[in-house]
């Protein structure tokens, strides 16, 4: 059977040449479908009754519980219900939430249509609500609502900072940065599904019999082994650190050459081949926002010689209670709190809590410490307690209306004023449009915690700054 395919196994594994940043983009750049996707008016019946379900705490085993690619059609079948199971409590919860907020804030023409969004993406799960996928043609048109959702939602995060930006009089930045931290959360673990169900159904037959092409190994990167052979969805088992640094070095060198006149240099030590299994597209965003920040302080030191960037790659200790890493993450005492991927005890699984860490497959999963050291001058202790604030929350009214009117005039890490070339590669879905917005480290914060990781920034002004990224995989993975 033939048809359009929304989106592509390529597209979704090769990262942007041009930014770094999770994105979901088709060959073309334009969303295609092949039929019309059915809707169902949504009720606020419909959104009560999804919000009060159990809520599922996404695990990156859950991700990969399915096997390895490529998947029997069975197997598949079982991908999308079990994405089908989990997603419209999801959306229906994110629709409540945006609900909660002042009555005036929703309506601001942006949150409304982050709100109209939602509810536009639950329409067309609703359809599928009461029945089990177990055809191929049930799961192509499945995959195209996913598809369609990713679509829908790549703006999510620049719209609502906009939104709040206009509506800054009428709800405080702590609420602002209190919703945003949950939306983040919930936002990445939703795209995250989306996209896992879709990249499995691209490299699983039968479907990659429709075009042989799909089914074509990409280039060996630096690690040396193919990304196709080591990838389960959106997860590479075989993920080599240094080659997304590599990477990540030349997007950002290249902006920095470009606004200075000159680039730092980079030096990896430790375990340079170093592999595990993560989600590449996160790791990448996360380096580009620590990358960025590093170069940016290491040029504008002012020295004619820079001194090199020092990255070293460790393996995290299986046992996470040695070298001194904390033996579990809570939601609460991060401040991650993800209501779509965790709820009150009484609607959990009973093994679960509202305080249990967003685990991966298992508690001694193997990961990775990257610490990232310039000697670019440090933070100064005004800046230091910033350094996590979305700063838009902060502008003044002159950076409001330069940010409202296209200048983008906001801060980022150390700064609340004159963005640089460099924030203009700070989006998340969104690119430039978050430029300014001082998104850039919250954002890969989240990214780094959402599955057990963390940051954490050691800094000696006058000196240089330390950041310590540390991520965990999702363990031994079945052949």
């Amino acid at each position: 059977m033939a048809f359009v395919r929304p989106v592509t196994q390529k597209s979704l594994r090769r990262w942007s040449t041009s930014l770094c940043k999770p994105t979901f983009r088709t060959r073309t750049g334009i969303l295609q479908h092949a039929r019309l996707i059915s809707t169902e008016k949504v009720t606020d019946d419909h959104i009560a009754e999804l919000a009060a379900r159990p809520l599922h705490p996404l695990t990156l085993g859950d991700l990969v519980k399915h096997g390895r690619p490529p998947l029997s059609s069975d197997e598949l079948f079982d991908s999308a219900n079990f994405t089908l199971s989990i997603l419209p409590t999801r959306l229906a919860t994110r629709i409540q939430s945006l609900r909660n907020l002042p009555f005036i804030v929703v309506t601001n023409p942006q949150i409304s249509k982050i709100h109209s969004n939602y509810m536009h993406s639950l329409s067309t799960l609703l359809p599928w609500a009461e029945k089990e996928i177990r055809t191929l043609e049930d799961e192509i048109k499945f995959t195209e609502v996913m598809a369609d959702l990713v679509q829908t939602h790549a703006d999510t995060i620049s719209i609502l900072a906009r939104g709040f930006l206009e509506a800054r009089k009428y709800i405080s930045a702590k609420e602002v940065a209190r919703f945003l931290d949950e939306h983040l959360r919930a936002r990445i673990g939703t795209r995250l599904i989306a996209e896992q169900h879709i990249a499995l159904h691209f490299s699983s037959q039968p479907h990659a019999k429709l075009d042989p092409d799909d089914a074509a190994k990409q280039k060996h990167g630096e690690c040396g082994e193919s990304p196709d052979g080591g990838y389960i969805g959106v997860i590479d088992t075989e993920l080599c650190p240094s080659s997304i640094i590599r990477h990540c070095e030349a997007v950002v060198g290249d902006i920095c050459e470009f606004k200075y006149g000159m680039r730092p240099t980079i030096t990896i030590n430790g375990e340079p081949d170093y592999t595990f299994a993560h989600i590449p597209v996160h790791l990448e965003y996360i380096l580009t926002e620590l990358l960025k920040n590093a170069f940016r302080a290491t040029v504008e030191r002012g020295e004619q010689r820079c001194e090199p960037i020092e990255i070293t790659i460790a393996p995290l200790p299986e046992d996470p209670a040695l070298g001194g890493h904390k033996s579990s993450i809570s939601n609460t005492n991060q401040g991650n709190l993800d209501l779509g991927a965790s709820a009150p005890e009484s609607h959990m699984e009973e093994h679960f809590s509202s305080n249990d860490p967003i685990r991966p497959l298992d508690k001694t999963t193997p990961g990775v410490t990257i610490r990232i050291r310039d000697r670019g001058g440090g933070i100064s202790p005004e800046n230091y307690k910033h350094i996590w604030d979305y700063s838009f929350t902060t502008f003044n009214e002159e950076q409001v209306s330069s940010t409202l009117g296209g200048g983008g005039d906001g801060g980022g890490k150390g700064s609340h004023s004159n963005m640089d070339a460099l924030n203009a590669i700070s989006g998340a879905g969104g690119g430039s449009s978050l430029a300014g917005l001082g998104y850039g480290l919250p954002l890969g914060r989240a990214y780094a915690e959402y599955f057990g990781g963390g940051v954490a920034v050691q800094s000696m002004w006058g000196w240089g700054t330390d950041v310590y990224l540390s991520l965990r995989g999702v363990g031994k993975v079945d052949s």
